[in-house]
C-alpha cells in the first residue's frame, strides 16, 4: 500500500499492516485497549469491536501481550529507519509491554524515553492504595538516526520573573545573562575588545562573537577582568525545554474537542508527540485510531496520515471530525448541549475505506476520490494528482495501466481510446504483457455494453490483447444504505425537540446533527448521538436541520428538514 492519499481504513490492523510497504511510515502512535477489566474499553459497541475485545481478553496477561506483540512486530517492519513509535498504556501492563514487546522488538538501545502524562486528579475511591494519576507512553526509535525535535513548554510566571530580570529599556524586553566561556578545555582562545576568556576559552569562534555583538546580544561588564555574557531575551525564548514528565496537558474536558468517551486523548498531547518525532510531509500511522484525535492532529500539522480501526463507528466519527475541521466548523451559535464549534481553515483530500458501500454514495463521490478508492481496493496504485491523466488513472504493481469510469454502460469507444493510451503509457510493457498472455490493461466501471464485451473477446482471440473489464460491484461490496427520518416539535418552554428514527439490517451505530445545514458539506454540531434525540433553541427565521445516520457497516444516510420559527414552529 502506498501513501499517495490520506486514508481511514476499517478493519483489523494486523491484516492491514501486512499490506503496507516496509519502511514506509515515519511515526507511529498507538493507544491500544488497556489490559483492564473496565467496561469503558468497549467504546463504540459495534460487533467488530466486541469481537476484538473478546480476542485480547480470551486469556490472561500473556495472551494480551502476545496479541499486542504480533501487531507491534508489523509496525517495526513498516517504520522507516529514521522513524519512532509511541505506545500509550497504563499501569495494568506497562512493565510487560516494555520488557516483552518494546525491548525485544526495538531493542533496549533504541529506548528514547518513558513519558509520564498526568491525566487527572486523585479519585475519591483511592483509599487503600496510591491513586494512579498518570499514563505511560513508551517512546522508541528504530535506529539511532531518528527524527527528534526538542519540545518546549510554557515558562511559569515565577521562573520568568526570577530568570529574566534585566532590561536595557531599549524596546527589546527583559533578558537573562548566559555564560560565554567554555565549560571544558578546548574552547576558542582570543581576546575580544579587551576581555579575556577563562582557561577553557570562549565557547564560540570570534566570527560568532562579532555577529552577536552587532545584534546587541553581548553584555560588556564595566571591569575588563570580568567575563563577557550573552543576553537571552524572553521574547526569543521557545519556552522551557521539557523532559519526560508532562503535567501541562489536561485530559479532555467538556467543549468542542470532546466527542463522548472516557479514554479520549487531548489533541495537545498528540500534537506534541507528532511535532517531536516527525516533520511536515511525513507519514503518521495510528493503528488503533479510536475517535481520530491523532489524525486530526496530523492533519493540522501538515503530515500525511493513515488511520485504522476495527469499528465502523470510529472510522465514521473520524471522517465527520475531519469534514468539520476542513470545512471551517459549524457556525450554529448555540446548542443546549454543546458550545459553538471551533473553526479551522485547512483541507486535504482523503478516502474512507469500508467493508461495504452504497451506490448513491459512490456515484456522488468526487471523481478523484472515487478513482483513488476503487484502484486502491483493486490492489493498484492511483495517480497522485488531479487533472488530465491521458487516459490512465492508475497502475497495478507491475505498472499495467488502469482506467476508471464512474458511470454505466461503458462502450467500445472507451476501449479503443484506452488501448491507445496504454500503448503510449508504456509500449514495451504493453508488448510484454501480450507476449506473456497477461492483461495489458484494466477498465473499471459500473457496467458495460455488449459491444465492448464482444470487442474485448475479439482482441484476445485475434491479437492476443487481453483487456480486463471489471465491474465496481466485483471490487467493492455494495449494499443498501440505512434509512432515517427526522421530526420536530415545539416544547412548552420554547425549545425544539428533534427526533430521528432510522433503521438498518446492520444495526444503527449513531446519529450526527448539523443545525445550520447549507445544502453543501455536512458540518456536525453534535458529532455522535446514540439516542436520536436533541433539544435545541432556534431564533426566529428559517432553519435547515440535517441529521445523518450511520450504521454498523459504516454506511450513512441523511435527512434534512426545513423549519420556520416565528412564535410557533412550522415544518415544511
Amino acid at each position: 500500500m502506498n501513501f499517495t492519499v490520506n486514508k481511514l481504513i476499517l478493519g483489523d490492523n494486523l491484516d492491514i499492516l501486512k499490506t503496507l510497504d516496509a519502511e514506509s511510515v515515519d511515526l507511529i502512535y498507538l493507544d491500544p485497549p488497556f489490559f483492564s477489566n473496565r467496561n469503558y474499553e468497549i467504546i463504540w459497541g459495534d460487533e467488530n469491536e466486541k469481537r476484538s475485545f473478546q480476542d485480547y481478553w480470551a486469556g490472561g496477561i500473556n495472551h494480551y501481550v502476545e496479541w499486542l506483540k504480533i501487531r507491534v512486530e508489523e509496525m517495526h517492519r513498516v517504520l522507516k529507519n529514521t522513524g519512532s513509535i509511541f505506545l500509550h498504556c497504563d499501569w495494568h501492563a506497562d512493565a510487560y509491554i516494555r520488557v516483552y514487546i518494546m525491548d525485544k522488538i526495538f531493542g533496549e538501545s533504541n529506548f528514547r524515553g518513558e513519558i509520564i502524562w498526568k491525566r487527572h486528579n486523585a479519585h475519591n475511591d483511592a483509599k487503600n492504595k496510591l491513586a494512579v494519576l498518570a499514563d505511560t507512553i513508551w517512546y522508541y526509535s528504530k535506529t539511532d538516526n531518528c527524527i527528534y525535535n526538542p519540545i518546549y513548554g510554557t515558562l511559569n510566571e515565577k521562573y520568568t520573573e526570577d530568570f529574566y530580570k534585566y532590561d536595557d529599556n531599549d524596546g527589546k524586553g527583559k533578558y537573562s545573562l548566559g555564560d560565554l566561556t567554555n565549560t571544558r578545555p578546548g574552547g576558542y582562545n582570543y581576546v575580544y575588545k579587551g576581555y579575556k576568556p577563562n582557561e577553557n576559552g570562549w565557547r564560540c569562534p570570534v566570527e560568532t562573537m562579532r555577529e552577536w555583538d552587532a545584534e546587541g546580544k553581548i553584555y560588556f561588564p564595566k571591569l575588563k577582568e570580568q567575563r563577557l555574557r550573552i543576553k537571552r531575551y524572553f521574547n526569543d525564548s521557545k519556552g522551557q525545554l521539557l523532559g519526560n514528565v508532562w503535567t501541562d496537558i489536561n485530559n479532555v474536558q467538556s467543549g468542542n474537542e470532546r466527542i463522548g468517551y472516557p479514554t479520549q486523548k487531548p489533541e495537545a498531547l498528540l500534537e506534541r508527540i507528532i511535532q517531536c518525532a516527525s516533520n511536515e510531509g511525513d507519514v503518521v500511522l495510528d493503528p488503533f485510531m479510536g475517535g481520530g484525535t491523532s489524525i486530526i492532529a496530523a492533519e493540522k500539522l501538515n503530515r500525511r496520515w493513515l488511520g485504522i480501526d476495527q469499528s465502523a463507528q470510529a472510522v465514521k466519527v473520524t471522517e465527520f471530525r475531519l469534514n468539520k475541521y476542513q470545512s471551517g466548523g459549524n457556525k450554529y451559535a448555540k446548542n443546549l448541549q454543546d458550545k459553538e464549534t471551533e473553526q479551522t481553515l485547512f483541507y486535504t483530500p482523503f478516502i474512507v475505506q469500508l467493508h461495504k458501500y452504497d451506490f448513491e454514495r459512490l456515484r456522488a463521490m468526487d471523481a478523484f476520490e472515487f478513482e483513488t478508492l476503487i484502484i486502491t481496493q483493486f490492489g493498484g496504485i492511483p495517480q497522485n494528482k488531479k487533472g488530465a491523466d491521458k487516459g490512465i488513472d492508475g497502475k497495478m504493481p507491475d505498472r499495467t495501466p488502469i482506467q476508471v469510469k464512474r458511470s454505466d454502460r461503458i462502450g467500445r469507444v472507451v476501449l479503443d481510446s484506452f488501448i491507445s493510451s496504454a500503448q503510449r503509457y508504456d509500449e514495451a510493457l504493453f508488448k510484454k504483457n501480450i507476449f506473456e498472455k497477461k492483461p495489458a490493461g484494466y477498465i473499471i466501471a459500473f457496467s458495460f455494453t455488449t459491444d465492448i464485451v464482444d470487442e474485448v473477446a475479439r482482441l484476445n482471440l485475434e491479437k492476443g490483447i487481453i483487456i480486463k473489464l471489471m465491474r465496481v460491484n466485483e471490487i467493492l461490496p455494495i449494499t443498501d444504505k440505512p434509512n432515517v427520518n427526522v421530526d420536530a416539535k415545539q416544547m412548552p418552554d420554547g425549545n425544539i425537540e428533534l427526533t430521528a428514527l432510522g433503521g438498518s439490517p446492520a444495526g444503527i451505530g449513531f446519529f450526527s446533527w448539523d443545525f445550520n445545514y447549507d445544502n453543501s458539506q455536512f458540518k456536525p454540531a453534535v458529532l455522535r448521538d446514540e439516542t436520536g434525540k436533541q433539544i435545541i433553541r432556534l431564533e426566529s427565521g428559517v432553519h435547515y436541520i440535517a441529521c445523518k445516520i450511520v450504521d454498523n457497516d459504516g454506511l450513512e444516510n441523511i435527512d434534512v428538514i426545513k423549519l420556520t420559527v416565528n412564535g410557533e414552529l412550522r415544518k415544511h
